[in-house]
């Protein structure tokens, strides 16, 4: 997915319609907090929380 400009983490995942709690963003290779807004050139991969037990 390509953005333009900066978007806030929330906005970004609302618009994937994924919540926050069942995945991670990780933006050029580290783990980002839920408040981080993300520039447009950054490689940003959301991968699902894994629990197990």
């Amino acid at each position: 997915m390509e953005f333009d400009g900066p978007i806030s983490i929330p906005k970004l995942l609302k618009r994937l319609k994924l919540s926050r709690e069942a995945v991670l963003v990780i933006r050029n290779g580290a783990l980002v907090p839920g408040d981080a807004v993300l520039a447009a050139g950054d490689d940003v991969e959301i991968r699902p929380v894994i629990s197990g037990g």
